[in-house]
C-alpha cells in the first residue's frame, strides 16, 4: 500500500498584521536647477564664507559711511593716531580718520570693479558666442584679434589712455572694460564650442532659428555657468588693476580716493605710520580673495561632474 505524498506547497509570508499596507510609494520632491546650484554651493564652506565676508564688506562700504561720524573729506580728528575708540584704524598726518577714508576708497573701488566687469561680460560672452557658433574663418578672424589684444600690456595701455582724461573712476572702469573683454571672449567661445554640437541646437535649426535667435536664446543661457564665474574673477581682476593703477599715479586722482591711492599715499610712511599703509593693503587681499574663493564656489557649483562635497 502506498502513502500519498503530499503535494509541495509555496512559501506564502503571512499577511501584514494591523492594516499596514505592503506597498510604499517613495517620492522625491523635484528641485530646479537653481536649487541644485545653490546646493552645491552652499556645501563649498570657503565659497560660503568668503561670500559672508564680501557682503560685509560692501555694508562697510556703501552702509557705514551713512552712520560713520566722520567724512574721508574732515580734518577734525588728532593727527598722526594710531588707534583710538574715535578713531578705529587711526589718522593721517592731516588729521583725516582713515577708516572713513577706507569706506571711500572700498566704494570707488568696487564701482570700478562693476563698471569693468558689466563691460567684460557684455561684450566678451556675445563676441565668444559668435565666434564659437560660425566657426571656420569667422571664428580665425576674431581670435586673431583676441590674441593681438591679448599680447598688449594691460596696465602700461589702460594706464596710457586714463592720463590727461580725468582719472576718474568711471574713466578707469571704462578703460579697463574695454581692454578686458577678450578673456570673457575666449571662455565662452570654447564653451559654445561644445554646445553648438548638442541635439537642441540642431532642432533649433531645423524649426527655422536663425543664428542671433540661437546665440542669445539657446547658447548664451546654457553658458551661464561660465560667463557667471568668469565674471567674478573679473571683479578681483579689476580691484587688483585699479589698485596698481592708482598706486603709480594713473589711476584716481585727488581729491577722490581709492584703496590704490591710499596705498600710494602712504607708502613714504611704512616704517613710521604703518597703519596707513596695511589697512588699505588688507582691504584690497580681502575683496580680491573672497571674490575668487566665490568663483570657486561657482565654478564648482556649475559643474554637473562635481563630486567633491565639502571643502
Amino acid at each position: 500500500m502506498t502513502v500519498p505524498q503530499a503535494m509541495p506547497t509555496s512559501e506564502v509570508a503571512p499577511p501584514p498584521s494591523g492594516g499596514e499596507k505592503v506597498d510604499r510609494e517613495f517620492t522625491i520632491k523635484e528641485r530646479r536647477q537653481w536649487q541644485i546650484i545653490l546646493t552645491r554651493f552652499m556645501r563649498h564652506r570657503l565659497a560660503v564664507g568668503s561670500l559672508i565676508v564680501f557682503i560685509l564688506l560692501v555694508l562697510i562700504a556703501y552702509v557705514g559711511p551713512l552712520v560713520w561720524k566722520y567724512d574721508y573729506t574732515d580734518l577734525s580728528s588728532p593727527s598722526s593716531v594710531r588707534f583710538s575708540p574715535s578713531n578705529p584704524m587711526g589718522t593721517d598726518s592731516l588729521g583725516h580718520d582713515l577708516f572713513a577714508q577706507v569706506q571711500r576708497g572700498m566704494q570707488q573701488s568696487l564701482f570700478v570693479a562693476f563698471v569693468t566687469t558689466l563691460l567684460s561680460t557684455g561684450i566678451g560672452a556675445p563676441y565668444g558666442a559668435i565666434a564659437g557658433y560660425f566657426g571656420g574663418r569667422i571664428d580665425s578672424i576674431m581670435m586673431r584679434i583676441c590674441d593681438v589684444l591679448l599680447t598688449l600690456p594691460l596696465l602700461l595701455v589702460a594706464g596710457a589712455l586714463v592720463t590727461g582724461r580725468g582719472g576718474s573712476v568711471l574713466m578707469v572702469g571704462l578703460v579697463l572694460g574695454l581692454l578686458g573683454w577678450v578673456v570673457d571672449a575666449r571662455v565662452v567661445r570654447g564653451v559654445v564650442l561644445s554646445l553648438r554640437e548638442q541635439e537642441f541646437i540642431e532642432a533649433a535649426k531645423a524649426l527655422g532659428a536663425g543664428p542671433v535667435r540661437i546665440v542669445f536664446r539657446h547658447l548664451l543661457p546654457n553658458a551661464t555657468g561660465a560667463i557667471i564665474v568668469q565674471a567674478t574673477l573679473n571683479i578681483a581682476a579689476a580691484i587688483l588693476a585699479e589698485s596698481a593703477l592708482s598706486f603709480v599715479g594713473l589711476g584716481v586722482q585727488a581729491p577722490d580716493t581709492s584703496l590704490g591711492v591710499l596705498v600710494n599715499a602712504a607708502r613714504l610712511a611704512v616704517e613710521t605710520r604703518p597703519w596707513l599703509f596695511y589697512w588699505p593693503g588688507v582691504m584690497i587681499i580681502l575683496i580680491a580673495l573672497s571674490i575668487s574663493f566665490i568663483g570657486d564656489g561657482l565654478r564648482d557649483a556649475f559643474d554637473p561632474r562635481q563630486t567633491r562635497q565639502r571643502r
